[in-house]
């Protein structure tokens, strides 16, 4: 007996304990999936701020929109169940009433069968109808007179609609006090309101959707404009360098047996032809690359939430130049990049502020500091509590110290390091605008390799190609029987 006690006791507790652990389980799942809808929603509302994702304009306005509106005719129905009215016709009026009405309705949403004559027509019949039916019964057949003003609203939208919406008013109230006296005015007035509300909200519709129709398709050719841009440029680059690059190789084969050193110039014009080649579609793809301020600052808004951090952008002060913005989306990028992959930041705060002279950005984050600054590679400027730069010094990651090389380039200037509540800041000066670039100066085109003579590349930020010693004066000493040598100067397009 007391053995079997115990062996229920110990069930009932193997179950209890099962129960709880599936409740535990459930109750993780919950949160996860709670997690990953909060994360999903945030995406999508990135996603809908940067317009990636279209809005929905909902279904097309229709006929079936105008239909509730013919309850008002239930008090007419009611009068020829309950003999008020003749059976016969008011029957046959409400069926011509309601079969004109629905008609006009739906052809009311399209613009050619609006202005189609048939419709026309049928308006005017439907007016017919509606005056015929109000005279001659009066009472709740009066409302037919509104419901005869939505029509005309709904059709007619254009200058005209002013003055036959008051004719029409005119009518109904003419119509109406003939039956019931002054309180006809009642009945106009409502008239008036149907006709020219009906007629305002239904173009205000209308233009709405053509307008977001226009945009759609001004952003679908400017897609097709940008990347029909980007192929010309890549051909203008590559089909003009393959071709020499292809010519000179040629003529260093037939040279090589019988003039070593003409070989070697072609060659070394071939090294010089692909190193200028490399930095101009270098250039190229960086302005194709290089966008708007404010679009770096969605996707930084995009990024964050991702990553489980909230984000808080504030921008305030004039506009800056474009290539000022260019210069900050570059550093909102590798900021941003560093609160995700190197703190456990929960909050990122961007603010871009400015006076007509200079613009501030800061990038402020709540994350510890105690990060080794030591890991280096490109792009990577991790978080350090060595104070100050330290993040930007020779050791640490060379991201923000690239920045500041190219913003002391363009008279700014860059501070990174711990905040004074904590966490970790990057601020970023520049002039609101720019002097425009002189011929042969720098570019601003990420990780770029300056040309030695001797084929080896430094990352000095310059973007210039540099040619070697004797490739212009060797290329033009060559023999007549070789092929022309072609300069490899900075314009290499056809």
């Amino acid at each position: 007996m007391t053995r079997s006690f115990e062996d229920r006791r110990r069930a009932a507790t193997c179950r209890r304990d099962a129960w709880r652990s599936a409740f535990r389980t459930a109750r993780e799942h919950r949160r996860h999936w709670r997690a990953d809808k909060e994360r999903f929603k945030a995406e999508y509302r990135s996603a809908r701020r940067a317009g990636r994702i279209p809005e929905d304009p909902g279904p097309p306005a229709s006929g079936f929109t105008l239909l509730p509106w013919l309850l008002m005719g239930m008090g007419a129905f009611s009068n020829v169940f309950q003999g008020d009215a003749d059976p016969w016709i008011g029957s046959l009026g409400l069926l011509a009433f309601n079969s004109l009405y629905i008609y006009v309705a739906f052809r009311a949403f399209v613009k050619e069968a609006r202005e189609a004559t048939s419709t026309r027509v049928a308006l005017v019949l439907l007016g017919l109808v509606t005056c015929g039916l109000a005279l001659g019964y009066g009472g709740s057949w009066l409302l037919f007179l509104p419901l005869f003003g939505l029509a005309t609203g709904a059709v007619l939208r254009g200058p005209q609609l002013r003055s036959i919406g008051t004719a029409v008013a005119v009518l109904a109230g003419a119509v109406a006090c003939v039956r019931d006296g002054w309180d006809g005015l009642t009945i106009a007035y409502a008239t008036w309101i149907s006709t020219m509300v009906t007629a305002a909200i239904l173009s205000l519709s209308e233009a709405v959707r053509e307008l977001r129709a226009a945009r759609e398709e001004l952003a679908r050719r400017a897609v097709e404009e940008e990347r029909l841009r980007f192929s010309r440029d890549l051909h203008d680059l590559l089909g003009h360098t393959l071709s020499v690059i292809v010519v000179k190789s040629e003529a260093a084969r037939r040279l090589a047996p019988r003039d070593m050193d003409a070989a070697l110039s072609q060659v070394t014009d071939i090294e010089a032809v692909g190193r200028q080649a490399l930095t101009e579609i270098r250039e190229a793809v960086t302005g194709y690359r290089e966008g708007s301020l404010a679009g770096e600052l969605d996707r930084a808004r995009s990024a964050l939430t991702a990553a489980g951090v909230e984000p808080s952008v504030s921008r305030s002060g004039p506009p800056p130049d474009p290539r000022t913005a260019a210069l900050l989306g570059w550093v909102v990028r590798e900021a941003v990049t560093n609160v995700v992959r190197h703190s456990d930041a929960s909050h990122c705060g961007i603010t871009v502020s400015g006076t007509p002279e200079r613009v501030r950005l800061t990038v402020t984050d709540d994350g510890s500091s105690s990060i080794s600054s030591s890991s280096g590679g490109g792009g990577d400027c991790d978080h350090g509590d060595t104070g100050g730069d330290s993040c930007c010094a020779p050791g640490g990651g060379t991201g923000l110290t690239g920045l500041r090389e190219r913003l002391a380039a363009a008279s700014g200037t860059l501070t990174a390091g711990p905040g004074p509540r904590g966490g970790f800041t990057v601020t970023a000066e520049l002039p609101v605008e720019l002097p425009m670039p002189h011929v042969g100066a720098t570019t601003t085109a990420p990780a770029p390799v300056t040309a030695t003579g001797t084929g080896t590349g430094t990352g000095t930020g310059t973007g210039k190609a540099t040619e070697p010693e004797g490739t212009r004066s060797a290329a033009a000493t060559q023999s007549a029987d070789t092929v022309p040598s072609v300069a490899a100067g900075p314009n290499l397009g056809p």
